[in-house]
């Protein structure tokens, strides 16, 4: 399987359920939002302004290659697992094609390096 390692960096930020999305996001290559109704959660590129109270910065993200189809079991759980055992924490992100992984910018050397051994093509 491979993984490909997207350019952007990344922030994660939180606002209130009842704020909106601001107009610049949806401007940009790639994003996620995520509303429930205790929050909304957006990522973006870093060098968006957009202002909140509770930011993570330094975030990257590997994409899994291909389109996943629904009934595909246990990828991101075996990646997820992989990198748990490395001391990595992730935020991931699914889409109806496939699923990204985020991880905190100081260690992506080492997700690849685990990965790879773990006989993923870092890409």
């Amino acid at each position: 399987m491979q993984l490909e390692i997207l350019d952007n960096k990344l922030k994660v930020i939180k606002l209130n359920a009842n704020e909106a999305v601001p107009e610049i996001v949806f401007k940009q290559e790639f994003y996620s939002i995520t509303k429930t109704n205790e929050e909304l959660s957006i990522v973006v590129d870093e060098d968006i302004d957009i202002q909140s109270d509770i930011i993570e910065y330094n975030w990257r993200a590997m994409k899994i290659v291909g389109t996943l189809d629904f009934s595909l079991i246990g990828i991101l759980s075996r990646i997820s697992t992989i990198l748990a055992q490395a001391e990595i924490a992730i935020f991931a992100i699914s889409t109806y094609n496939t699923d990204y992984i985020l991880l905190k910018a100081n260690k992506l050397e080492k997700a690849i390096e685990v990965l790879k051994q773990n006989n993923y093509e870092i890409i």
